[in-house]
């Protein structure tokens, strides 16, 4: 049974996870977030769990899939940060392939944001490709949900009016879950049971491609996975996706607070790199600081909406970095650059957004 093997693995390795976690209470929830990046929600009143886990997948093939349970590692320790700038509250961290060594080799990156009294959060997850070629990856996540902290029974009902995925039991708690980001491509939920954590059963779920309307889970319970689309990454390309999470008493409860997530989302979270409203035409700006070691910062202005790209050469003209790749609005954007896998030397950045190409040197000095 599940709460028996559960309650042996706590057992096991509660102690080092005791040590290595990041916690933070908006006043309606609890947010927890461990060591390898395994997500759980509480109520703050009574401190009930009820999601036991949530967290990433990443796929790119049948026999290569990186998971909580089988692959990831601490590349950045989880955290509590300690003066959030986009929200009131923050838990990053970043997990790498390292326990298994298994392709594919990506980071992922958490950013978990929410507000005082907020009944929901969002999570950010950046999947940044550290394999040697071009992926094509399958992102999406493992829930297990924990209603009133007990398993089974629990029903996984999709709102299509709302786009969000409702997990329900009688007159128990519900929790809610939306992707922010993206088109929710595929949700498939199946009975939780022993072992089922294999690589070729994720690549199949993942992939299941289209969304089922309603799951009526048994004695032992769900296991929910939804994924998006596929998107190709280059090799130190990443993508970031952004799901929202909202625990309620009722279905207009998590409604409610899932739609408020999504307003964070589009007024906050989606444009935390537009620093101003106000362009002065088109232009791409010299990075800072030039030279750097191993990060710096490019900001340019665009004056109407327009898709973008801003990329990063070597020099003999290969791609290194794809540091944006979508449609965005006017203003004056800043983007980080993080060189840390690069070797000394010069590179290019270019910028392209409709008619207008600009690119400037940067030197990467170690």
């Amino acid at each position: 049974m599940k709460n028996f093997t559960i309650s042996f693995l706590i057992f096991l390795f509660g102690l080092t996870d005791l040590f290595a976690q990041a916690t933070f209470s908006t006043g309606q929830i609890d947010v927890n977030v461990n060591t390898y990046g395994r997500i759980r929600i509480f109520t703050t009143s009574d401190q009930v769990r009820h999601l036991q886990r949530a967290s990433a997948l990443v796929g790119v093939g049948p026999t290569k899939v990186w998971d909580y349970q089988n692959d990831a590692d601490v590349e950045v320790p989880t955290a509590l940060v300690s003066n959030p700038t986009l929200s009131d509250f923050e838990i990053t961290g970043t997990y790498n392939n390292a326990y298994s060594g298994a392709p594919p080799d990506v980071l992922v990156k958490y950013n978990i944001y929410s507000w005082t009294n907020a009944k929901y959060m969002i999570l950010k997850m950046t999947i940044k490709n550290r394999e040697t070629t071009a992926i094509n990856a399958k992102i999406g996540l493992d829930i297990i949900p924990e209603l009133n902290q007990t398993y089974g029974n629990d029903t996984v009902t999709y709102l299509a009016s709302n786009g969000i995925v409702r997990f329900h039991r009688g007159t128990s708690r519900n929790m809610g879950l939306k992707l922010l980001s993206h088109n929710l491509q595929s949700l498939y939920s199946f009975e939780w049971y022993s072992g089922y954590t294999v690589d070729s059963s994720y690549w199949n779920w993942l992939n299941y491609g289209s969304i089922q309307p309603q799951f009526p889970g048994g004695v032992e319970g769900p296991v929910t996975i939804p994924s998006q689309a596929f998107v190709n990454l280059n090799p130190n390309d990443s993508i970031a996706v952004f799901y929202a999470f909202a625990i309620g008493e009722n279905q207009a409860e998590i409604i409610s607070a899932i739609n408020e997530a999504q307003t964070k989302y589009n007024t906050v979270l989606s444009v935390d790199n537009k620093i101003s409203e106000i362009p002065s035409g088109y232009s791409l700006e010299q990075n800072y600081p030039n030279p750097f070691n191993p990060n710096t910062k490019i900001r340019f202005s665009i004056s109407n909406t327009q898709f973008v790209t801003l990329k990063v050469f070597d020099v003999l003209g290969n791609e290194v970095a794809n540091l944006v790749n979508e449609e965005l609005t006017s203003g004056i954007y800043q983007y980080d650059f993080d060189a840390s896998n690069l070797s000394s030397g010069v590179y290019y950045y270019k910028l392209q957004a409709g008619d207008f190409t600009e690119t400037k040197k940067m030197i990467l000095m170690r």
